[in-house]
Formats: C-alpha cells, sequence, structure tokens
C-alpha cells in the first residue's frame, strides 16, 4: 500500500515534467520559425536622408544568426564625409526570448549574478528591444538625454527577394531627423 502512494506523486511529477519539456520544445521552435528566414549577411549602400534634405553616402551590412535563446543582429555603417573622411560604426546586439510572442529583449551586458540584462537609458544608455511581425524584424533603440529628451532609431529589416528591404528612422524628440531606406542583397 505504501509503494502505491510513493509511485502516484512520482508519476503525476514525471508527466507535468515531461509535458512541460514538450511544452518548451514546442515554444523554441516556433522560435527558430520565426528567426530562421532572416538569418543571413546582407549588404547595400544607400544616401542617407538629414531632416534638412541633405544626403550622405553609406555603406551597410548587417548579420543575423539564430542563438540558442534568442537571435544576433550585427551590423556595420560606412559613412563617406563630405571633406573626404571616412567614419564606420560597428553594433552587436543579442536578443532573448521573453513571455510575450514576438517580442525580444536586448541582453547588452551581464549583470553582479551574469545575467545578461539591457542597458539602462537613464543613464544615457540605449534601451533596446526588437520585435517580429509577419515579415519584418525591427530593432529599436530609445536614448534618454540629460535634459529628459529622447532619441528613437527603428530599423525594419523585411524579407524581400533576394535579401532584406531596410528602412530606418531616427526621432527627436517626436521629429523625424534623419532617414533611410535602401535594399541589403543576400551574400
Amino acid at each position: 500500500m505504501r509503494a502505491a502512494h510513493i509511485v502516484r506523486p512520482v508519476y503525476m511529477f514525471m508527466t507535468v515534467f515531461s509535458v512541460s519539456l514538450l511544452l518548451l520544445a514546442g515554444t523554441n521552435s516556433t522560435f527558430a520559425a520565426e528567426i530562421e528566414p532572416f538569418v543571413g549577411d546582407y549588404v547595400g549602400s544607400a544616401n542617407v536622408v538629414d531632416s534638412d534634405g541633405t544626403e550622405t553616402p553609406r555603406d551597410m551590412s548587417v548579420s543575423i544568426s539564430e542563438l540558442k535563446d534568442g537571435f544576433n543582429v550585427s551590423w556595420t555603417t560606412t559613412t563617406y564625409k563630405g571633406d573626404g573622411r571616412i567614419k564606420e560604426e560597428e553594433y552587436s546586439v543579442d536578443f532573448k526570448t521573453t513571455e510575450r510572442p514576438d517580442v525580444f529583449s536586448a541582453a547588452m551586458k551581464r549583470n553582479v549574478f551574469g545575467h545578461e540584462v539591457p542597458l539602462d537609458p537613464m543613464k544615457g544608455e540605449p534601451f533596446v528591444w526588437g520585435r517580429i511581425e509577419g515579415a519584418t524584424l525591427t530593432v529599436f533603440s530609445l536614448f534618454i538625454g540629460p535634459n529628459g529628451g529622447y532619441e528613437l532609431q527603428q530599423f525594419d529589416r523585411t524579407l524581400a527577394d533576394g535579401g532584406l528591404d531596410l528602412s530606418f528612422s531616427r526621432f527627436r524628440n517626436g521629429e523625424k531627423s534623419r532617414s533611410v531606406e535602401t535594399f541589403l542583397e543576400k551574400k
């Protein structure tokens, strides 16, 4: 009689544990199906348009890769200044799944416990997050200035035949200050 009382709780625990693993596996495979079409290396160039209408030529590349529990977006921009100077900037952000479907948090630094966490916009660092909506992977970056004003950058990367359509916008306190649209070819 005692063995039956022990076996039943163990059986129930194993059943709940197995169902939980199946649900987690389903969640991960759903995620993989969402990011997989975006995975790859892309290159292109465009003229960035400032709010005053001036244009600056820029080369761009982006690499999107799948991670164990999220994905990485790494991008490089090379700006050609009118005086002959060349400015290159590189960025790389890991994105982790969240409890919200299709919304991803940025893991840009580690806290004292070794966990990856977003940066703190109240310290002048960008708050970054991403989302997948249909055929578009969007990365947002929010900056809060010393006076409380803000800057929001939005990178929309939409799947297109042979690559990605890139649409970038920068808003300062609600006013669009810079934008670019171009095609990035898959390598």
